[in-house]
């Protein structure tokens, strides 16, 4: 495969994510008034599809290992298509919300196969690059998910919302099925064995490098969640924001992103690793405290926001690929089960995170709307991700691990 397609093909597993998340949020207010359904049924609409991602990765991840990245992408992605249509046409909010949870167990398969890839293909240093361009690619994927869902969800309601992300499954599985080859080199034929699963869950978890990478990866990804399931119901039903304007503004934030992948492949081989995480850590801690502060002074308008979580998604921009791609590199045998443990670790953090703004977002649906969930909420992951890149980061940041063969740029 060519540096480009397989760019195309991570771009495609990874944008999944935001797909099934971003151009969904804009159809979420009107969802929950159409099935007359309460604030926390609605949350859980999300909570559901992102603990059962998190949750099938540990068993994507062994599967991959034993059978190939190709034919568990092949299934996970026809079932996301299935789940996606299920989805549309779901009677209730109880079946939607179990038609998400399957779509969030297929959803599993292809980004977790998506880091093993880029560990399957490159060495952890030049991984990072490759990864930056990845989320890149799913950068641009969530700045047209946001306003095509808002402007879909306006003119023709969200069952239309909820069928494109089908549409969206549908040219994945196609680009997977037709162009992409078999990228494990050897396939480990004990890696489903209970004694060779537990021996490998126990190297990946005692390993140190392994953690610093994956909680600021889940931590990074924390504050994200946390504006997604927050914020359509703060701008929209507190602020009065319109679902396009809504849409607009999910379309900076992926904007923001982008140049944040782009900031990222700047300083990497300009001042290396452990201080590109350091500086993005400084940035972070200053998007949430700014935004905790205004939000705890009472100045609750979009820009008070608006203007420090685009410097949060700048930062963003940094610690995805330098965590994705460092918490897979010591183990070339393991990617896939690395890979599933860490994504693990980010969604079993989205699903608490979830569960507690369910809760706090209630008032909202009674008329005693706040913007503090989402800014305190932001304010408490900027710390964790700022004492993670200042401590776990600078201690065991240094990813090892040789290639397994010569990569798709030539290099090693």
């Amino acid at each position: 495969m060519s540096p480009g397609l397989i760019v195309l093909v991570l771009s495609l597993l990874l944008g999944l994510q935001p797909i099934a998340t971003d151009l969904y949020l804009p159809a979420l207010p009107a969802l929950t008034a159409g099935f007359g359904a309460a604030m926390p049924q609605a949350q859980l609409t999300l909570t559901a599809l992102l603990l059962c991602f998190g949750l099938s990765q540990l068993v994507w991840g062994p599967l991959s290992d034993r059978f190939g990245r190709r034919p568990v992408l092949l299934v996970g992605m026809t079932a996301f298509v299935a789940a996606s249509v299920g989805s549309t046409f779901a009677p209730s909010m109880e079946q939607l919300i179990v038609w998400r949870a399957i779509q969030g167990v297929a959803m599993g398969a292809g980004v977790m196969c998506a880091r093993a890839i880029v560990r399957d293909l490159y060495a952890p240093s030049e991984g990072a690059r490759v990864m930056s361009k990845g989320l890149t690619g799913l950068g641009l994927i969530a700045c047209t998910a946001s306003p095509v869902g808002g402007l879909l969800s306006d003119l023709f309601g969200w069952r239309v919302s909820l069928m494109s992300l089908a549409v969206f499954g549908a040219i994945a599985l196609a680009v997977v099925a037709w162009r992409f080859e078999e990228t494990l080199a050897q396939k480990n034929p004990k890696a489903l064995e209970p004694r060779t699963l537990l021996a490998n869950w126990v190297q990946i978890a005692r390993h140190p490098t392994f953690w610093a990478f994956a909680l600021l990866s889940t931590a990074s990804y924390g504050g994200l969640f946390t504006f997604l399931a927050a914020s359509s119901f703060v701008f929209i039903r507190v602020l009065g924001v319109s679902t396009t304007g809504y849409g607009l503004l999910m379309f900076s934030m992926s904007l923001t992103y982008i140049l944040g992948t782009f900031l990222c492949r700047h300083l990497l081989p300009r001042v290396g690793l452990r201080r590109t995480v350091a500086i993005a850590g400084g940035m972070t801690l200053t998007a949430g405290t700014t935004m905790g502060v205004l939000g705890l002074l009472g100045v609750q308008n979009t820009w008070a926001i608006m203007l420090p979580f685009w410097l949060f998604m700048l930062a963003h921009g940094v610690h995805q690929p330098c965590g994705q791609s460092g918490a897979v590199g010591p183990f070339p045998q393991a990617a896939g089960a690395a890979s599933a443990l860490s994504g693990f670790l980010s969604m079993a953090a989205a699903f608490a995170m979830g569960g507690w703004l369910g809760v706090s977002l209630a008032g909202i649906g009674e008329g005693r709307g706040s913007v503090l969930p989402l800014t305190n909420g932001l304010w408490f992951w900027s710390v964790l991700i700022a004492a993670t890149a200042w401590t776990l980061v600078q201690r065991h940041g240094e990813p090892q691990g040789a290639p397994q063969r010569v990569a798709a740029t030539g290099t090693r």
